[in-house]
């Protein structure tokens, strides 16, 4: 599990407030990913947590998906 020390961060890197920003936080969570995998090759089982953790974030309905923002429009609750 000691894979998992470099990937749990990423969980917590807050998205931008500015939704033009919101494609390139993307662009540098998907480098960050490809680049952590390819150079330290992280085990089976560290991977599969870290992305059932991701898939449940995203698809909680909370709005902090790494990925992606539920906000439509320009109308983003702040709370």
């Amino acid at each position: 599990m000691y894979c998992l020390q470099c990937l749990i961060p990423v969980l917590l890197i807050p998205k931008p407030t500015n939704p033009a920003l919101m494609q390139t936080h993307v662009m540098f969570i998907v480098l960050y990913l490809i680049g952590f995998f390819l150079e330290r090759k992280p085990c089976t089982i560290c991977s599969l947590v870290f992305l059932v953790a991701v898939f449940l974030i995203c698809n909680s309905g909370l709005g902090n998906c790494i990925f992606w923002s539920n906000c439509e429009g320009h109308q983003c609750e702040n709370g």
